[in-house]
């Protein structure tokens, strides 16, 4: 397991008006690790994605990328950073196929300079991409071309996760990913973290599923209240002992 630090935050703060969501939260992601965010409805986990991915700006703290220093001020900076993300909406388009919601805003063009302000798009290297992206997950579609609202959840689910890990060639943050999938389609998910992490990517997991946090992640780090309640290393603790660190019963935690 690696040691390297792909993203540190320190004393991230966020308030929306009287609401403190954060106060002080402290997170570090590692190459090759999958790092399981947990915490109560409320306790601030998918606030602190939303900082990480530039989705919000935090009123306090520092976020560090490779060991340098960023304030991450919108969704296309965290995406510069390497840092993509799987939000519960998905943010996929239905209407579009699956090559085109892979490359969705990042679409090759052909015909040179000309052809790129016509936006004429290179049709047969985006299909060859996309094949070589999903065959390398290893995730198996019917078609490249049938549109996402003809695929199943889990399908689509796998579509959002494919193009995250595409261009997320460092971190990929995943929120509550299975959620509302069978347990065939959340097992392929679970296979696609796993594939991540072997590919040396570093992966943040937000989940509610204790089942998942044992099978698929190293470290934990619990929310409670908007603060850092307990940072563990999965293979120290039992589910009953993250449960206890998200509901208060236990603090602290065994060193990491």
């Amino acid at each position: 397991m690696t040691a390297v630090t792909a993203l540190e935050a320190t004393g991230i703060g966020k308030s929306f008006r009287a609401v403190r969501a954060l106060d002080d939260v402290a997170l570090s992601l590692h190459y090759g690790e999958v790092t399981a965010l947990l915490g109560d409805n409320g306790a601030g986990k998918s606030t602190l994605v939303k900082c990480l991915a530039g989705v919000y700006r935090p009123d306090a703290g520092t976020i560090l990328v490779n060991g340098a220093k960023h304030e991450i001020g919108s969704p296309e900076g965290a995406r510069a950073l390497g840092i993509e993300t799987v939000h519960q909406t998905l943010a996929v388009i239905d209407p579009l196929d699956v090559v085109e919601n892979l490359f969705l805003n990042r679409e090759h063009t052909r015909g040179g300079r000309f052809g790129s302000w016509l936006g004429v798009l290179d049709k047969r290297r985006m299909r060859a991409e996309a094949a070589e992206i999903l065959g390398r997950l290893d995730i198996r579609l019917p078609s490249l071309r049938r549109p996402l609202s003809a695929l199943s959840g889990g399908q689509r689910q796998a579509v959002a996760i494919g193009r995250a890990a595409a261009w997320g060639q460092q971190i990929v943050l995943l929120d509550e990913p299975a959620a509302a999938l069978g347990v065939e389609q959340a097992a392929r998910v679970l296979d696609l973290i796993r594939a991540l992490r072997s590919a040396g990517v570093a992966v943040l997991l937000i989940t509610h599923n204790m089942d998942r946090v044992m099978a698929v992640c190293d470290r934990a780090v619990v929310l409670r209240q908007g603060r850092t309640a307990a940072e563990v290393d999965v293979s120290s603790v039992t589910k009953d002992d993250l449960v206890a660190y998200i509901t208060g019963a236990r603090s602290g935690g065994p060193p990491t």
